[in-house]
C-alpha cells in the first residue's frame, strides 16, 4: 500500500533542489593550487632573511604539476603511476646528484640556490589571481541550469542568448577521462543527451556530486509523472 504521507515528505525534502547549476570550467582553474601555494610562500618567504631553496623546489614541483594537468590526459592508473615514479625519479637525480655534480664542476657557481624571493611569489600570486578571477566571471554568464520541467543555457551578461531545452527525454552521461584533475578538484565530464542534440561539459567541479543531484531530482520528476 503507497503511504502518501512518506511520499509528501520526500517531495517536500526535494523542493529545495529542483535546480541545479553546471558550470564548464577552463582548464586554467587547475591552477588553483598553485595560486594557494604561490600565497602561502610568499607570506612565509616575506618573513624570512634568506631565500629558501626548499620553498622554491616544492615550487617547481607544483607548477609542474598543474602545468602537467592542464596540457595532458592521464586516463589511466597505470599511466599515473607511471608518471609519479618518473617524477620522482628526476627529482632525485636533480637535487642529489646532478646540481651537486654542476656546483662541484663550476657551472652553477657556489651560490647557486634554488629559493626564490618573495617578489616572485607575489607577482605570481597577482597573475595566477587574475587568471582564475577571469575563469570564475566567466562561468557565471556561461552555464546550464536544470529545472523541474526544462534545461536552461545562460550566455552572456544580461542572459540575451538563452536556449531551452525539455527535461524528457533527457539523459545524463558522467565521464572520469582524466585521473589527476578528479584528484585534485573532482572534476569531470557530463554529457547532456537528448535525442537529436548532446551537450557536452568538459570540466565540471564536484562531477559526482552533480550527477547524484540530478538523478535524485530526475527520480523526482518521475515520481511527480506518474
Amino acid at each position: 500500500m503507497i503511504n502518501m504521507e512518506e511520499i509528501n515528505k520526500k517531495n517536500n525534502s526535494l523542493m529545495g533542489k529542483d535546480v541545479i547549476i553546471l558550470r564548464n570550467f577552463s582548464k586554467g582553474i587547475f591552477f588553483l593550487p598553485l595560486f594557494v601555494l604561490s600565497i602561502l610562500f610568499w607570506i612565509i618567504q616575506a618573513f624570512l632573511e634568506e631565500l629558501n631553496p626548499w620553498l622554491g623546489g616544492i615550487w617547481v614541483v607544483i607548477f609542474f604539476s598543474n602545468f602537467s594537468v592542464t596540457v595532458l590526459d592521464f586516463p589511466s592508473y597505470r599511466v599515473l603511476v607511471l608518471i609519479l615514479i618518473t617524477v620522482i625519479v628526476v627529482l632525485l637525480v636533480i637535487f642529489f646528484s646532478l646540481i651537486p655534480t654542476l656546483e662541484q664542476e663550476g657551472v652553477l657557481g657556489e651560490d647557486f640556490n634554488l629559493g626564490l624571493p618573495a617578489e616572485f611569489y607575489m607577482i605570481m600570486t597577482i597573475i595566477l589571481g587574475l587568471i582564475l578571477g577571469l575563469i570564475f566571471i566567466t562561468t557565471r554568464f556561461d552555464y546550464y541550469k536544470i529545472e523541474r520541467n526544462e534545461v536552461y543555457h545562460k550566455k552572456g551578461i544580461f542572459s540575451l542568448s538563452t536556449e531551452r531545452f525539455p527535461v524528457r527525454g533527457l539523459r545524463i552521461k558522467k565521464e572520469i577521462p582524466d585521473l589527476f584533475e578528479y584528484m585534485m578538484l573532482k572534476a569531470g565530464t557530463i554529457s547532456m543527451i537528448w535525442k537529436n542534440k548532446i551537450v557536452i561539459l568538459n570540466t565540471v567541479l564536484n562531477v559526482k556530486k552533480k550527477v547524484k543531484q540530478i538523478d535524485d531530482l530526475l527520480s523526482h520528476l518521475q515520481v511527480v509523472v506518474d
